[in-house]
């Protein structure tokens, strides 16, 4: 994928993102209180917590949906709070939606297209990387049917093919794993593992599937209330108490 930086797996990574002490509020209720953590370059981090936890905004707070009331956010050093979403995509980050919400109207490629209109200066050239991003993704055959007739599966497909056409360093995930079959999770896994070892691509991925968590997070960070409880290694995160009591003991996990 033209413009994907690649790893250097001989040297230790500095951070991509930062996260700084980060909050908002709405209406007092404080969805994110005084948050911090950091996504190495190259690495793939796991954003988890019940739901309400504040991950979704956290989200919003780092593509520029909404302003930081505290805290500061840097990509590769410099700082993006405040900046609009669509100055912090050129920046080079992409993002996928809880809600995945395609132009129905458009066909697989037309929507893809035009996330490559960020990079590109033509059409044809923005149809040319669509192209590969859609083999990528497992749509070519696909590729010219209407987005609105696809099942939830390949919706979810051409969500992360829209983020990546745009060639971001990092790519942030919001559950693009939910309602897929264990089979259809496991194919993602495969192919985020590919994006992350070939192109070096940074991964943060918001996910309640912890199969998927687990296999992918070399570290993972977790929200409860609006604030970072624990942070560290998928194996010591998952025997964390107070991570367990609020989170993984739940039946809906």
């Amino acid at each position: 994928m033209a413009g994907a930086p690649r790893a250097n797996p001989g040297t230790s990574m500095a951070a991509l993102l930062e996260i700084a002490g980060i909050s908002k509020r709405f209406s007092g209720l404080k969805a994110v209180q005084n948050v911090s953590f950091e996504v190495p370059e190259g690495a793939i981090v796991g954003l988890i917590g019940p739901n309400g936890a504040g991950k979704t905004t956290c989200f919003n707070l780092i593509a520029g949906v909404y302003r930081p009331e505290a805290g500061e956010i840097r990509l590769a050093g410099r700082r993006i709070d405040g900046w609009r979403p669509d100055q912090i995509c050129r920046a080079g980050l992409g993002r996928t939606f809880q809600l995945v919400k395609p132009f129905a109207g458009l066909t697989v490629l037309e929507n893809v297209v035009v996330g490559a209109l960020k990079q590109c200066r033509s059409v044809r050239a923005a149809e040319a990387i669509a192209a590969q991003v859609v083999e990528q993704l497992g749509l070519k055959s696909k590729c010219h049917e209407p987005a609105g007739s696809l099942t939830l599966p390949d919706r979810k497909r051409l969500e992360v093919a829209r983020a990546l056409a745009t060639a971001p360093r990092i790519l942030l995930l919001d559950e693009v794993m939910a309602g897929l079959r264990p089979t259809e999770t496991d194919r993602m896994v495969g192919l985020f593992k590919d994006l992350n070892a070939r192109l070096g691509l940074t991964i943060l991925l918001i996910e309640h599937v912890m199969r998927a968590v687990m296999a992918l997070s070399r570290q993972v960070v977790v929200l409860h209330h609006g604030q970072v409880i624990a942070t560290g290694p998928p194996g010591e995160v998952t025997r964390d108490p107070a991570v367990l009591e609020c989170y993984l003991g739940e039946d809906a996990l």
